[in-house]
Parts: C-alpha cells; structure tokens; sequence
C-alpha cells in the first residue's frame, strides 16, 4: 500500500510502485481532470502539485510520492486559484480545452511564488505546457489579469 494525501483526503492505493501517477489519479481514484498528454513529460497536460511544486504525473512513479501532499485542477483552492479561474473565464483563455487544467496548475503554482510576474516571468513558468491551440497570448494575459486581482 502507498499512501499520500490528494486534495486534502488520505489515500491509499495498492498498485505497483513503478505505476505513473497519472494512471493513479485517472484510473484507480477516478479524477478525470489530470490529462494524458505526450507521457514523456513533454507537455504538461498531466501538471499535478505535489508538495507544492508542479510534477508531470504522467512520469512520476506513484512510489516515489509515498507522504506527499498531491493537488489536482480537482483540489485546487485558495485565492490564487479563485483568481485565475475568474481571469481564465474573462480572458476566455480555452478553445479544445485539453491543456488547460495543466496549464491552471502551472498559473496557479506561479502566482503562489510569484505574485507579480512579468512576460518573462509567465513564459518560463508555462513554457512546459504546449497548448495545440496557441492560446498563449491569452494564457499570459490571463495570468497577469489574476496577478492584478490578488494585488487588491
């Protein structure tokens, strides 16, 4: 059994220690909002919080999160994420959409450590998460909509 906390609830799962996080939050605890993307960790679809730091869970093995604190685009709260949400709907960042709970866990993570972040700033901490659609222009506009909200 590997146990951790995901969204804030105990879990504890009996796969193999080698089992990509991913295929746990998808597959065996059935929260559908993490996607699979490349499973390379080239992408960022799969962008989860583990500890509070951004992970690929598409190449995580579960095993190697044994304790952690992991947050899904399911879990994530606070103002940060109030605010990004918001700013994501007024900006109306999404067009396929698939990318974009990668893409909220990457703005979201940013704005915690970094709350007023310059172009620079956005691009790097997004710059592993590809968007088919191009949507980046929006995505960094959106970001610095909700950097603007937290300001006050």
């Amino acid at each position: 059994m590997i146990s951790f906390t995901l969204n804030g609830a105990t879990q504890s799962v009996d796969v193999e220690p080698d089992t990509p996080l991913l295929w746990v939050i998808r597959e065996t605890l059935g929260l559908t909002g993490t996607k699979f993307g490349c499973g390379i960790a080239q992408c960022g679809a799969c962008t989860v919080h583990v500890d509070g730091s951004t992970r690929r869970s598409c190449v995580t093995p579960i095993g190697t999160v044994e304790g952690s604190d992991i947050v899904t685009i399911e879990g994530i709260e606070g103002p940060e994420a109030e605010a990004v949400y918001a700013a994501w709907v007024n900006v109306d960042v999404p067009q396929c959409g698939y990318c974009q709970s990668g893409q909220i866990m990457s703005a979201v993570n940013l704005l915690q450590n970094q709350p007023k972040p310059s172009d620079a700033d956005i691009d790097g901490a997004l710059s592993g998460n590809i968007c088919r659609c191009a949507t980046y222009f929006r995505i960094r506009q959106a970001v610095h909509e909700a950097a603007s909200k937290l300001e006050g």
